[in-house]
């Protein structure tokens, strides 16, 4: 796979035939699948090569900022998943003030010519350009051909980003995993914090978050793997008489993950967190890249009205999730 960012294209760059679909890919999920799988073929069929074009910051983001609706997944995590699908180019296209002011001819414009576009797989209810003026209709009568991929659904219902939003929000992880076609998880750098988890015994790790809020809220049981080397053997070299819970893979830990804004303790201003508690664990893991898959939805996040509640409140769910491992010997879903 090779990634493109559309605004750095050089004038003299050219690409092969490509059949593209366009969207904002939020989640990867079963309906954008479906769209890649029927790009594939279409593209096979035809000797074209598959491309991907991606927003970011996604428009809403743009327009609505903070109140934009949270994402589901960042362009790290994005770019992974449709890599695994097996595409060949994913081309990431700057929203900013200049792009959404392009008309639906200049948007075709840079499908044709900076794209190389011939084939275009779509939802739908696709539309693109200043207004939204642009539809499949109108890029088949500028000479593209097109495919309009049909909802997908499941248990009757649409299978959407808003909807596996919802399932997050909800606490409904199994759901979500049916989704999205995987269990949920989210991708970052452990980063330094405020560290305060350490004077009420409970330390934790800070995983960047990389999206201006998530689709989550509360106390979950999570499983963690390290993306660059083994969790496990990391925490041995550094404290062997505290190796942890064994996660569901062979090099991950189970932890209790949170994911909020810590409404119990007093700071200056409020932001979204990651954080995940190892018991019996001691180990330097700042600078490491972790996947934190969720697995168990506890409960929403708590106002409590001291450190000492505060502190018999994290005690009592880390007892509640340890029983969960121990009771769920097997992966959850």
């Amino acid at each position: 796979m090779k990634l493109l960012r559309l605004n750095a294209l050089t004038p003299n760059f050219q690409l092969p035939k490509t059949a593209v679909t366009i969207g904002n890919f939020d989640g990867v999920h079963l309906g954008h699948q479906a769209m890649i799988a029927q790009l594939k073929q279409l593209a096979a069929k035809q000797n074209l090569k598959t491309l991907v074009m991606i927003f970011e910051p996604q428009p809403l983001e743009f327009f609505k900022g903070y109140e934009a609706p949270p994402r589901i997944s960042s362009l790290r995590e994005k770019v992974e998943y449709l890599t695994e699908l097996g595409v060949d180019y994913i081309a990431i296209a700057k929203f900013d003030n200049h792009f959404r002011s392009l008309s639906a001819e200049q948007f075709a414009e840079i499908l044709k010519n900076k794209l190389n576009a011939e084939h275009l797989v779509l939802g739908d209810d696709f539309h693109f350009g200043k207004n939204r003026q642009g539809n499949s209709e109108f890029l088949n009568t500028y000479g593209f051909q097109v495919t309009n991929l049909h909802t997908i659904e499941l248990g009757n219902e649409r299978v959407s980003s808003t909807r596996i939003r919802q399932t997050l929000q909800a606490g409904d992880l199994a759901l979500a995993a049916k989704l999205l076609g995987r269990p949920y998880s989210i991708i970052g750098r452990v980063q330094y914090g405020d560290q305060i988890g350490r004077t009420i015994d409970f330390p934790t790790i800070n995983v960047r978050l990389n999206r201006h809020k998530p689709c989550l809220n509360g106390i979950y049981g999570v499983d963690v793997l390290c993306e660059t080397e083994s969790l496990k053997q990391k925490v041995k070299k550094d404290h062997p008489d505290q190796l942890g819970i064994a996660g569901y893979m062979s090099t991950s830990l189970f932890g209790a993950g949170h994911v909020g804004t810590r409404p119990a303790i007093q700071q200056e201003r409020s932001e979204w967190r990651l954080e995940v508690h190892f018991p019996d664990v001691s180990a330097n893991l700042y600078g490491l890249l972790m996947r934190v898959t969720f697995l168990n939805y506890l409960h929403g996040e708590k106002d409590y009205p001291s450190l000492e509640a505060l502190k018999a409140g994290i005690d009592d769910d880390v007892e509640k999730l340890l029983d969960f491992r121990l009771n769920t010997p097997n992966f959850p879903f």
